[in-house]
């Protein structure tokens, strides 16, 4: 039987695992409070304990005990009671009128305010705005409601706690359900060693930078106030953790995007100008293009072109270049680049359920060469399961938790220079032929476990098979090459389709565009990149056949 089902205290073990690694891991950042608590909490009755992860747990801070009925944790009300020593929950809390209105039920509103409630069967939001003018005080939730048996508890330290799962998890998208799905076997995570110097968190200033930064996007999200009023509360200096750094910058990269949406061309400018995320440069110059301060950004397009951050800067500068320089009278220059092998196909409009690269894989399939629907998931994996060891590397701070699906710090620039060795190794196998070993080996060992480049759902051992078959090492060894080069950019934009010729050990890679459908700029990248190096590749533009 699977552990969660045999211990039905797993969630309290899970969260008291949790605090153990913090205190063990990061004891000179706890606050003080952070420390009273983790050290407390274990004395706690079990139920007690149990009663309080289960509000923890939930979404909320008010809860009424005839909810929090759990047969391992029996009467709620008597397991409260070693808590409210503590101060981290209370009964019988104050309560405003609208948080009343969310724990009781509209039947037991009537009970509660009577005659008050002049219209008994309106809507509980219309029954709340009646009652406002005449309830706008907070009172206990038994002078509310006092012929109810029911109790309410608050809990005061959701913050608390919640901070203790940002330290533990280095975010706060990640929450308390890892340790069941992890458990229960629906998730799977590659085993890393923790060495001292794997935190996620280095300094105590690191954590409030987070929180800090998590406030102003979740005020960015809900879109209810100025963009500068927001902007203002992001930190002004860069910080010393990388990562933090690079939700920073991609922050202000965003806001930048809605200044851009808005036309506010001066805002979007400034705040690009402050912001070093990956396009941020692009984006600049495109909206001095926009506020036809051409001068400015023909300069920063000269800056760019000396050393542009990444191949799809350099591609963003062919296209507005000529733009530019033909806006200020200077010298046309014409970027030539290798044109793909075009496939033009004319079929019938099919019926039933299609989707247009289905309908050219069966078009083009033959019984002596299957075609496949890949995209971007077959180099991705044969890079991930060739590159395993790389990846997963026990690098100090890519790796802080039991559940990561892959390293901290997979789209920082120096993501390759931190594991060149490593990565190294790993490449060196295509040259001397030990990688289709390594390939199919890590593909039987590591089956299921999570991998930011392995799609376990789409890959099986035939088509690994017949892609270590007829794709050449070199080839494999650029695919690898370029997406080490920049993984957040160059992990996408791979062709639709392959074929495969088994016996004739070659392949083809195919892009597939149907009527009114165009490159993307990704997609574009990776056909100049294949055909500049000799990689066969084709777009198909498919066209139906007109009703006679």
């Amino acid at each position: 039987m699977n552990r969660v089902l045999e211990n039905e205290f797993y969630y309290l073990d899970n969260f008291q695992a949790v605090l153990d690694w913090i205190a063990q891991r990061y004891p000179d950042l706890l606050t003080d409070e952070e420390q009273a608590f983790i050290a407390a909490f274990p004395a706690l009755p079990q139920p007690a304990r149990a009663l309080f992860v289960r509000m923890v747990m939930r979404k909320g801070e008010l809860f009424r005990a005839s909810k929090l009925r759990y047969a391992e944790i029996g009467c709620p009300v008597a397991a409260a009671q070693h808590l409210l020593p503590t101060g981290w929950v209370s009964s019988d809390p104050e309560l405003t009128l609208d948080e009343l209105f969310d724990l009781l039920s509209k039947p037991e509103l009537v009970l509660a305010f009577g005659d008050q409630l002049q219209h008994k069967n309106a809507r509980k939001a219309e029954q709340l705005e009646a009652l406002r003018a005449s309830c706008g005080d907070s009172r206990a939730f038994s002078s509310w409601f006092a012929n109810c048996d029911d109790l309410a508890l608050r809990i005061h330290v959701k913050p608390l706690c919640d901070r203790l799962r940002l330290i533990f998890f280095g975010n706060l998208r990640q929450d308390w359900t890892e340790f069941v799905l992890s458990d229960l076997g629906l998730f799977r995570y590659e085993q890393v060693e923790f060495s001292p110097a794997s935190r996620g968190f280095r300094e105590r200033s690191d954590i409030e930078h987070y929180l800090v930064l998590h406030a102003c996007r979740a005020r960015f999200a809900d879109g209810l106030e100025p963009l500068e009023d927001i902007v203002r509360d992001v930190p002004q200096h860069a910080f010393h953790n990388d990562w933090l750094e690079s939700r920073r910058e991609k922050l202000l990269f965003q806001i930048g995007q809605q200044h851009e949406k808005g036309k506010d061309w001066t805002a979007a400018h400034a705040v690009y100008t402050r912001c070093r995320f990956p396009g941020a440069r692009s984006r600049a110059i495109r909206v001095l293009e926009k506020a036809e301060r051409f001068d400015e950004a023909w300069d920063l397009l000269l800056t760019a072109r000396e050393a542009p951050e990444n191949d799809a800067e350099r591609q963003h500068l062919l296209r507005i270049g000529p733009r530019l320089a033909r806006r200020l009278g200077h010298p046309k220059t014409i970027a030539r680049r290798p044109d793909p092998v075009r496939l033009d196909v004319c079929l019938p409009m099919p019926s039933g359920d299609w989707w247009v690269e289905g309908v050219v894989r069966e078009h083009l399939a033959g019984e002596d060469a299957p075609v496949f629907y890949v995209e971007n998931m077959l180099a991705n994996a044969l890079f991930g399961l060739l590159c395993w060891r790389a990846i997963f590397a026990a690098i100090p701070g890519a790796f802080f938790h039991p559940f990561h699906r892959g390293p901290a710090d997979l789209y920082s620039p120096d993501f390759h220079q931190r594991r060149a060795n490593e990565f190294a190794d790993c490449l060196a196998q295509l040259d001397d032929g030990r990688y289709r070993a390594t390939i199919l080996g890590h593909f039987a060992e590591k089956a299921g476990i999570s991998s930011p480049f392995v799609s376990w759902e789409y890959l099986d051992a035939g088509l690994l098979e017949l892609a270590l078959d007829c794709i050449p090492a070199a080839h494999l060894k650029k695919w690898c090459e370029r997406i080490l080069a920049d993984v957040k950019e160059n992990r996408t934009g791979f062709p639709d389709l392959i074929q495969f010729w088994p016996h004739e050990k070659r392949y083809n890679m195919i892009e597939v565009k149907g009527p009114g459908d165009r490159l993307q700029d990704n997609q574009l990248r990776w056909i100049e990149y294949c055909a500049t190096h000799g990689m066969p590749v084709s777009v198909c533009y498919l066209q139906w056949e007109q009703a006679a």
